[in-house]
């Protein structure tokens, strides 16, 4: 999958240039109402989200796919980092051997999913309690719009019909903008966070036109928040 290899390349970057995904993280904890013990993030990237836990826990397991990215994450007695893809079935089985988990969370990587409802299925099997945060199909809607390509990322309403069937949830949906000095800095952001890495890329010739003519001074972004009715 290119996007693994792309996030693995920018781990050293990374943390350096995700301002959004840090906000996001930190909206999506403030949903967690409680303090569970044993804890899955699934996409737990260089670890901010268990960096930013603020109550003790037994156990913490993150899983990510880009190496890089889970070399960097914290480790400890109580932290345990897998370099595998959370759709990975040999990973979701011993997952399933040590249910049950009091919180499964993940943050700004769920839209990276062949087959998210699988993959939440799977999820509702292994704990009752989820925290979610996605990037959603409105996330660089103009860029995709100019440049006439279709996105891969999913649908809000969607993802919210889909995750009702397997919890009992609320959810919000929420608009970040970051603003840039001009077009060339906003392209070099989304090449540095590893969110250019989706099967289909633009070519040199749809880049050069989007820097030339993209109209705002901000990108957009588009996240779902999805958590227990507790």
């Amino acid at each position: 999958m290119k996007h693994i290899k792309e996030f693995s390349k920018r781990a050293n970057s990374y943390d350096e240039n995700t301002i959004i995904q840090k906000k996001v993280a930190t909206h999506l904890l403030s949903k967690v109402k409680y303090n569970p013990k044993k804890i899955l993030d699934l996409g737990c990237g260089t670890g901010d989200l268990n960096l930013k836990i603020d109550w003790e826990y037994e156990k913490f397991i993150g899983v990510d796919s880009a190496y890089g990215m889970c070399k960097k994450h914290p480790k400890n007695d109580f932290v345990e980092v897998i370099n595998i893809n959370f759709e990975d079935k040999k990973f979701q089985q011993d997952m399933l051997c040590d249910t049950p988990f009091d919180l499964i969370i993940s943050s700004s990587a769920l839209q990276w999913a062949k087959n998210i409802e699988e993959l939440i299925e799977f999820t509702s099997k292994i704990s009752s309690n989820i925290a979610f945060a996605i990037f959603t199909c409105n996330t660089f809607a103009d860029i995709y719009k100019l440049s006439s390509l279709e996105t891969f990322l999913p649908d809000a309403k969607e993802l919210v019909e889909i995750t009702k069937k397997y919890f009992d949830i609320v959810y919000e949906i929420k608009i970040y903008r970051l603003n840039f000095e001009d077009n060339i800095s906003k392209f070099r952001y989304i090449k540095k966070t590893g969110v250019s890495g989706g099967e289909r890329k633009l070519t040199v010739r749809q880049t050069k036109k989007l820097i030339e003519t993209y109209p705002h001074k901000y990108l957009e972004f588009e996240v779902l928040f999805i958590h227990n009715k507790k």
